[in-house]
């Protein structure tokens, strides 16, 4: 019964230009677009995976799922890829936004601190400053969680504690 739950939490796609390299994220939950939501129904925290290495998003997915069921599909869980990690198919849309910084400023993207840098600018330009974040890391993706919590203290973010049911702010 449990993974028929599973089945039916739909996935959004995305491929973003994020620092000028395709990005593929992955979304559980209603809000796709948690800027510009206005509604009274934007939520109040955004659980946040970033993969380890290779970084195939889709991997991630039955996890994302029990995440967000484990939730009660009350806080979007996404998915980001590493940066030049995955392309877009042909048919796919690719969204770019304004406040995209640009990828000239990012040294060796492609690199281990080029991936924090790009990881820090998704967040500082698709999520709001006020939301709260769990930052959720496997393998190199925690280290890169680490370097996010410690690189912007701007951001409001929480460290989850295994085997304990409370969120400590870091």
């Amino acid at each position: 019964m449990d993974s028929e739950i599973k089945e039916e939490i739909p996935v959004h796609e995305e491929f973003i230009l994020c620092c000028g390299v395709e990005t593929q994220v992955l979304k559980c939950g209603p809000w796709t677009d948690l800027l510009n939501d206005q509604s009274g129904n934007r939520p109040k925290l955004l659980i946040f995976i970033i993969t380890g290495n290779p970084g195939f998003s889709a991997f991630y997915v039955p996890f994302a799922k029990a995440l967000y069921s484990a939730v009660n599909r009350r806080f979007p869980v996404w998915v980001i890829s590493h940066a030049g990690h995955a392309l877009a198919p042909k048919d796919k849309r690719m969204l770019t936004s304004l406040d995209d910084p640009n990828a000239q400023e990012i040294k060796d993207i492609y690199g281990l601190q080029g991936q924090v840098e790009h990881k820090l600018a998704f967040l500082r330009t698709h999520v709001p400053k006020k939301m709260k974040l769990v930052v959720i890391g496997h393998s190199i993706g925690g280290y890169i969680s680490l370097q996010i919590l410690k690189r912007a203290p701007e951001l409001s973010l929480m460290l989850p504690t295994l085997g304990a049911k409370k969120w400590w702010k870091w």
